[in-house]
């Protein structure tokens, strides 16, 4: 069976994911204006210079970032400078690397991953605390990270507070917290906090910082906040094939994003857009939100006969198919006549 959305899928936009959206305009012209002459390659040229510094910026001096081509690439990247093979890794069970990077943190780490069941895709101290034993003991693997993803896997968002609860419980047991930040736009423009607030001002030690999700071609990033994790970063980034050549097309693209805010103008819309259609779907009751929108992701259930007329136009994902659950995700480039074209389909098969 061919398992490739049929061709009115792919022509039209979708809200499959935030992934499948294109690219700013200014990112393409950020592209092309590193296009133009030869320039030293793996990280030494003009725009990798600027680009960190602006990162520096964002995140303070003591930080180091690390230009890596994906998010699968930043979180395996960023889990070995933190892990030994007999270390574990905390997350919860929706978490991306444990569900969605094909064990590519394990085994780039050697290291075992301990998911922890969440209502919301948030990790409580109350939730890591029985995973916090047989320190010292070498016969079970000695718990070293806290993973976190914000925002989470279910559109959710971390607040200040809950960010440095994980961190303090991370610090008094000789670990280390590792947020996973591809829509780390989306979460600061929920919350109207600036990126800095909620990562070094929480006690974040590491993060994997996207782009992709919000405008960008490809390319992310690892940040080290935590000096003490320098040390072996580069050699571990080259390592695991993460290291560009032509690195300037990767890290040229940060200068345009964070250029006049343009990452927090592209979330704002997104997250925006999804308000939207939270508010038009919430007419309809047959239809029951399983999640807080809190971002540019809903996660809703509805009868099945509207999910299977409404696929046959709009491409999107089953959530948990076997309860009727599906997942909604806006983009920085989705409109209001989007959103309410797929409200007005929806109108027409309820009735």
């Amino acid at each position: 069976m061919d398992s490739k959305p049929n061709q009115i899928n792919t022509i039209m936009k979708s809200f499959a994911s935030d992934n499948n959206s294109g690219i700013h305009p200014a990112i393409l012209d950020s592209i092309t204006n590193a296009n133009f002459e030869h320039a030293l390659g793996y990280g030494s040229d003009k725009w990798t210079e600027e680009a960190e510094m602006i990162f520096k910026g964002i995140f303070g001096d003591e930080s180091e970032t690390l230009f890596v081509f994906n998010g699968t690439g930043a979180n395996s990247v960023a889990l070995q400078i933190i892990l030994r093979p007999y270390n574990s890794m905390i997350c919860a069970e929706t978490g991306h690397i444990y569900v969605d990077e094909c064990g590519a943190p394990c085994k780039m780490t050697g290291s075992q991953v301990r998911p922890v069941q969440t209502i919301d895709g948030k990790l409580t101290p109350e939730s890591i605390r029985p995973y916090l034993t047989g320190f010292g003991d070498h016969h079970h693997s000695q718990p070293k990270a806290i993973y976190i993803s914000q925002c989470t896997e279910l559109g959710t968002v971390y607040t200040i507070e809950e960010l440095k609860a994980l961190a303090d419980l991370a610090h008094a047991h000789g670990m280390y917290i590792h947020m996973d930040g591809a829509r780390l736009a989306n979460a600061a423009v929920y919350l109207n906090k600036t990126i800095k607030e909620m990562t070094v001002g929480c006690g974040i030690d590491i993060v994997s910082f996207g782009g992709t999700k919000n405008g960008m071609m490809m390319g992310e990033c690892v940040v080290i906040l935590n000096p003490e994790l320098r040390e072996s970063a580069r050699f571990i980034r080259k390592q695991s094939a993460q290291l560009a050549s032509k690195m300037r097309f990767l890290s040229c693209q940060f200068i345009a994003y964070f250029k006049n805010d343009l990452w927090k103008e592209n979330a704002a819309r997104a997250n925006t857009m999804a308000q939207t259609l939270y508010e038009g779907l919430s007419e309809f009751s047959e239809i029951r939100f399983t999640q807080k929108v809190e971002s540019n992701a809903l996660f809703l259930q509805m009868p099945r006969p509207w999910i299977d007329e409404l696929l046959k136009h709009y491409f999107f994902y089953f959530w948990n198919e076997s309860r009727n659950e599906i997942r909604l995700v806006t983009s920085f480039d989705t409109t209001e006549e989007d959103v309410n074209d797929f409200l007005t389909l929806l109108r027409k098969i309820a009735r």
